[in-house]
């Protein structure tokens, strides 16, 4: 199974009053964790989509091995990152059958949650597996690409979630309560910071 992985960190984190990608949890930046963990996963590629702060992200990971998407119109929303890294992906791999959408502010992300959502994706036969947080399904997910077109036709302002909830009588689901935790404000971080 070829299955690329899509990591969206394009934001502005406008609440947050600095970048996001940026925040330190256990260590180092949020960005190179999550960065981490989408190649500890196991999939063939792994794709990460940059917008605000573009160079001093792509700086924190040049010393891995993904490739870097510039979404010039990231302010346009989540679904624009969405769209530039899965035509970057389906472009440099046509025969690639599934992806793997995460995002980089899930501070509690561990690969064996991802091994999860891989491990259940071949075992149920569902054309799309999400994470199970908050009563709904979210991201990080995993979408066949019988689902590309979809994806590809999102508003700009919409994210995976969309094309979700429009299946959920037929998707495969791992709890991850964790997901609920992001941090988009100060005290989320502060907080967050506090309870370790």
């Amino acid at each position: 199974m070829s299955m690329g992985i899509i990591l969206l960190a394009a934001g502005s984190s406008s609440r947050l009053g600095q970048s996001k990608q940026l925040l330190q949890v256990e260590g180092e930046p949020l960005l190179v964790r999550s960065v981490k963990i989408a190649l500890a996963s196991g999939a063939s590629k792994t794709i990460i989509v940059l917008g605000s702060n573009e160079s001093v992200h792509r700086e924190a990971i040049r010393n891995y091995p993904v490739e870097i998407v510039a979404n010039q119109e990231w302010q346009k929303g989540m679904g624009s990152s969405l769209k530039a890294g899965l035509r970057h992906l389906i472009n440099s791999n046509p025969e690639i059958q599934a992806v793997l959408v995460m995002v980089c502010d899930q501070p509690k992300l561990e690969v064996s949650h991802l091994q999860k959502l891989i491990l259940e994706f071949g075992r149920s036969g569902k054309s799309i597996v999400a994470s199970f947080y908050k009563d709904s399904p979210g991201v990080p997910a995993i979408f066949s690409n019988a689902h590309f077109e979809e994806l590809l036709r999102l508003d700009d302002e919409h994210g995976a979630k969309k094309i979700i909830l429009q299946h959920q009588n037929n998707i495969g689901l791992v709890n991850f309560p964790e997901g609920s935790i992001d941090l988009d404000t100060p005290e989320d971080y502060h907080n967050f910071i506090n309870s370790h």
